[in-house]
């Protein structure tokens, strides 16, 4: 049996998602089983995700999922290079995974190749350093130093971000010499980020779309969207919808008692830069998390880039607690076929596999750090929602578990 691994942040899971899954069996035979590396509840664009990571999980599972691992929030709420080193690193610790499929806009996985091979090479750090140096911002210096290693065409791949995160994925499989075979699908539909008129309701749209139908409890309009039975899923798990503005206060107050020397133990914090000090004259000044934005942004940094620090400063990460590779794999979810595969990781794995809670316990040192700091985001993921959980859900949930009748 082949496996194949996604990685996904499913925030939530869409019929874009079961597009891509459908082409992977197409491509890899219909037995193939699925085995995706999903964000926990914090995601990558600096918020909280917008349905817990257990209902997240249920809907993947509905969606033609096999087996959803867990992306620790130190990777999940990362870069795309941090985030890529992450998940990458987790399926190749499962150490049975065949392929790895990701989605991009240009669909063509040898481009994306030689585009990843050229970034690999210590020309590349070199002339981003001196475009950085020049006064150009790391995206600009990024996308200048491409431009001179590999030419216009393939640098231009850059731009568009599901091709940017397909290279990151790239560089980490190259330097770990393809220990999976990757495959890409061409994203179809809506482009990422973007948000439909009032009268097109086309067969795919973006993840986006779908929380602004969440935001406003848009029952009707999502469902389409969603697997089959997936409504029924959202609203049995639905608390409201998360923000870091039910935190407010209690963030403002971190802010303003932040020194510079802490905000540079933050990750892009831009330190190299010397921002520090103007994050934590920000922090003592502002009114609002907006009004904080509005004083600190550099204006060539991203708006995700600002929310990212906001929420490593909310959850009192710091760049030394994300470890240099993960050192469990936690399960979310699974179904029968799941469990087929999770038995054949078992034999092979090169991490621990954490199949319930208690096996936490069992890790070494630094395994039991990054559990327990899990345990904290989840804590404080919860305060962000409409109605706060009791504490300690990150103790209390085990893996999700779809059998057929579910399907149906």
């Amino acid at each position: 049996m082949k496996i194949a691994g996604i990685v996904a942040e499913y925030n939530p899971f869409h019929t874009g998602h079961a597009y891509q899954i459908d082409c992977t069996r197409a491509a890899l035979g219909p037995e193939c089983a699925i085995a995706a590396v999903m964000s926990g509840n914090w995601v990558q664009g600096g918020r909280p995700a917008v349905l817990d990571k257990w209902t997240r999980a249920r809907l993947a599972l509905l969606g033609g999922v096999d087996l959803v691992l867990e992306l620790p929030t130190v990777w999940a709420l990362s870069s795309a290079e941090s985030f890529a080193q992450g998940a990458v690193g987790l399926l190749e610790g499962a150490k049975a995974v065949d392929v790895l499929s990701f989605g991009s806009e240009c669909g063509d996985v040898e481009a994306l190749k030689r585009l990843a091979a050229c970034l690999n090479r210590s020309e590349y750090q070199t002339q981003v350093r001196r475009f950085v140096g020049q006064g150009l911002p790391f995206a600009a210096a990024r996308q200048r130093a491409a431009e001179e290693l590999a030419g216009p065409d393939l640098a231009q791949l850059l731009s568009t971000p599901n091709n940017n995160l397909g290279v990151e994925y790239l560089r980490c499989l190259e330097r770990s010499r393809w220990a999976m075979k990757p495959m890409t699908v061409r994203r179809e539909g809506a482009p990422h980020n973007s948000l439909l008129t009032e009268a097109e309701r086309p067969r795919f749209c973006s993840a986006t779309q779908l929380r602004a139908f969440l935001e406003r409890e848009d029952w009707g309009a999502l469902e389409p969207y969603l697997p089959q039975n997936g409504l029924d899923v959202v609203r049995a798990g639905w608390n409201g919808f998360p923000s870091l503005s039910r935190v407010e206060r209690g963030l403002l107050a971190r802010l303003r008692a932040m020194t510079a020397a802490e905000w540079a133990q933050l990750p892009d914090s831009g330190a190299g830069e010397g921002l520090p000090p103007r994050l934590e004259r920000s922090g003592r000044q502002c009114r609002s998390l907006e009004e904080f934005v509005s004083l600190a942004k550099p204006k060539h940094w991203t708006q995700a880039r600002m929310r990212r620090l906001l929420a490593w400063a909310w959850l009192g990460l710091t760049r030394r607690d994300r470890p240099n590779a993960p050192p469990y794999l936690r399960v979310l979810g699974f179904n029968e076929r799941g469990r087929v595969v999770l038995k054949e990781m078992k034999a092979r794995a090169a991490l621990p596999i954490l199949t319930k809670p208690a096996h936490a316990r069992r890790l070494d040192g630094p395994g039991q750090q990054l559990f327990q700091r899990e345990a904290r985001c989840t804590d404080l993921y919860d305060l962000c929602l409409d109605q706060v959980p009791t504490p300690g859900r990150e103790w209390t949930c085990g893996p999700v578990r779809i059998t057929q009748g579910d399907l149906i």
